[in-house]
């Protein structure tokens, strides 16, 4: 089977790391998000996490060079020998472009998942996530609510908004993403990549959605 990346794609709150964590037992891809890994170089509070820090907070993209660098240094690893999904990446054509040419000189085949949802049910989605400030667990005021209202389950911790995650914030990402990421998919479908476009709130809930996924990767020969 050819080494695969898998490219979860869509708005902010469209459930692609949800999926990413649905998939990675049964793909046997590790998961690589963009985000997790902004998050952790700002939680070594040196000069790059601290200009990362600000631009996430003001809503706006980290630049390319930054994530591409980032990228291009993970999927190196050894988990990564058969393959990957990768979340929150790429968000520009730029970034494809520079993907593109990576999967290509490896001879990585490549989907492309496209998850559509409302506007108005990703802002309804955001506005109701919580993290553990502690060990970074996530959480929702529904379906995916912790035990006890407000605290992580694993740690007692209270509960914090992202700062990614407050409405100001959310609003702006929806309007850099509208701006530089939608171009993507066209990038991928005139470059020959195979993109689907699946259903992000579609009846069945996270997990009819994965199955749904598996099954066309199976259909189109890209799993067993």
């Amino acid at each position: 089977m050819n080494r695969l990346c898998l490219i979860l794609f869509g708005a902010p709150g469209s459930g692609k790391g949800t999926q990413a964590k649905l998939l990675k037992n049964t793909l046997g891809l590790p998961h690589i998000s963009t985000g997790d890994m902004l998050r952790e170089r700002v939680a070594r509070r040196d000069e790059l996490g601290l200009q990362v820090e600000k631009t996430l907070q003001a809503g706006a993209l980290v630049p390319d060079a930054t994530v591409n660098a980032l990228v291009a240094e993970r999927i190196e690893e050894p988990d990564c020998e058969p393959g990957f999904m990768l979340d929150g990446y790429p968000r520009t054509v730029s970034q494809a472009e520079i993907l593109a040419g990576m999967l290509r000189a490896q001879a990585i085949a490549t989907v492309v998942v496209h998850l559509k949802v409302d506007y108005n049910v990703i802002v309804a989605r955001l506005a109701g996530r919580r993290q553990c400030p502690v060990c970074g667990a996530l959480y929702s005021l529904s379906p995916n609510a912790p035990t006890v209202s407000e605290v992580c389950d694993y740690d007692g911790s209270t509960l914090v908004v992202r700062d990614d995650d407050r409405e100001e914030v959310v609003t702006e990402r929806m309007k850099g993403y509208d701006r530089q990421t939608t171009p993507v998919l066209e990038y991928f479908r005139a470059s020959g990549f195979d993109v689907w476009e699946v259903d992000g709130a579609g009846a069945g809930g996270p997990q009819a959605i994965a199955r749904l996924i598996q099954g066309m990767l199976k259909d189109k020969g890209y799993r067993n």
